[in-house]
């Protein structure tokens, strides 16, 4: 375990820095089992900075960006690169993805790859976005401002229990009989304003998939990118959305895209406003190593599962899926049992507990990790520092569907997040009883 915290002895400053990741048609976009291809855009993609520093305490950097993931490869690439050039430590920095569905593909998925020339993109985007909200960092002091809203009509538990005993996926629903999970509606929302009161940037949390855009088939942020960027127009600012625990949740209420973009304007808003401040006697970051395994599988009862749902529910291009999962299977075979490495992050702004997990983890376990956190506010970003894929608990692995069929999508073995969980808290013990 890597700590950087000191203590302080000078007021708090922030810096912000935004950076458009350009993308053209002929760009794969990520989001979908077979590859496809959109005209347009709508919003920007961007790679959003906020670094922040309390002297002496060492800078903490938190990036997103309008893409599906970040992998490890670009991440490791990136913080290499800006800790040459700001000085800020590999263990102080988090980059997340917005996990957009509606972006060129960052990733080797479900049947199609990387945009190798995307990826260049992200990747310098990432680096200058950080450059520049470091050379930002305000001259005044800053101060912190914490309020947790709510938002809880766009979403919901999306893994429906079914009347055949399977878990919906895509395709009818009308037998659904019952969700099989929580939905977390809290909607946390982080902003720093100068001296003056204006605010030089905002950060805010919420567990849905991001997927859905306003204008039909184009590259968009989707609804929480685009909500973002109106916000900046009518605040100031910069502001960017934190991905919280969304595996198991999507937009089933079925709020129109352009609708959600209102509703989440008005719910932010109003948590802004609502917003108190929040003295800064804290300001660390730890980063732990996590090891896990890739789970091992009966090819042949892996096949039945996804034949079966996709030829009942989704007859019409069920080969075309089917094909897809066998080719991730034939790929995964022989990986099976082997031991993988990845990171876990716990940062602390004040008393503000932000957790970075590297994969799509379930909401039922993001609710559990902040009940049993020693923070009262503890939060999780989901997509950060790396990919792992689904990250679903031991009861949904019983109950099947798609987020545990076994794919390049959903590999690490059942108790994973559990396990991660308990790491993630034993993370944040320390840091709660830390003395500044």
């Amino acid at each position: 375990m890597q700590s950087t915290t000191v203590p302080h002895r000078a007021g708090l400053r922030v810096g912000a820095g935004s950076v458009n990741l350009p993308a053209d048609d002929s760009m794969v976009v990520a989001g979908s089992i077979l590859p496809r291809h959109v005209k347009g855009q709508e919003g920007e993609l961007r790679a959003v900075a906020i670094v922040i520093e309390k002297p002496p305490t060492p800078k903490l950097a938190i990036v997103v960006c309008d893409v599906i993931v970040v992998t490890r490869d670009d991440v490791d690439a990136a913080v290499a690169e800006i800790g040459r050039t700001t000085g800020i430590s590999p263990t102080n920095i988090l980059i997340s993805a917005t996990h957009t569905h509606h972006a060129p593909s960052t990733i080797v998925v479900h049947g199609y790859g990387r945009d190798d020339e995307f990826g260049r993109r992200l990747r310098e985007g990432i680096i200058r976005a950080v450059q520049q909200a470091d050379a930002n960092l305000s001259d005044g002091e800053s101060h912190f401002y914490f309020h947790q809203g709510e938002e809880n009509t766009i979403g919901g538990n999306s893994r429906l229990l079914l009347a055949d005993g399977t878990i919906w996926w895509v395709g009818p629903c009308t037998d659904a009989v019952r969700p099989t999970g929580p939905f977390d509606p809290q909607l946390p929302v982080f902003a720093f304003r100068d001296a003056d009161g204006q605010l030089q940037a905002l950060m805010y949390n919420h567990s849905t998939h991001t997927i859905g855009t306003c204008s039909g088939d184009v590259r968009s942020p989707s609804f929480y990118g685009l909500a973002a960027q109106e916000l900046e127009v009518e605040l100031g600012g910069s502001v960017c959305f934190l991905p919280g625990a969304f595996g198991s949740t999507h937009n089933v209420t079925e709020v129109p895209p352009p609708e959600a973009v209102k509703r989440l304007k008005g719910a932010i808003t109003e948590a802004v406003e609502q917003a108190k401040p929040m003295p800064v006697e804290k300001l660390a970051s730890i980063q732990c190593p996590f090891t896990f395994k890739v789970r091992t599988f009966n090819e042949a009862v892996e096949d039945e599962k996804v034949s079966s749902y996709c030829r009942k529910r989704v007859p019409d291009g069920a080969d075309s899926t089917i094909n897809v999962f066998r080719n991730m299977r034939q790929v995964l075979a022989p990986q099976q049992g082997q031991v993988r490495e990845t990171t876990l992050q716990a940062m602390v702004i004040g008393e503000v507990a932000i957790v970075g997990v590297p994969g799509e983890l379930f909401t039922g376990l993001g609710v559990d990790l902040k009940e049993r956190s020693p923070f009262q506010h503890t939060y999780v970003v989901s997509i950060a520092n790396d990919w792992m894929g689904y990250l679903p608990d031991r009861e949904a692995h019983t109950l099947g569907g798609y987020q545990t069929w076994m794919g390049l999508h959903s590999y690490a073995e059942e108790g994973t997040g559990e396990r991660m969980v308990n790491e993630l808290l034993n993370m944040l013990e320390p840091l709660a009883n830390q003395q500044q």
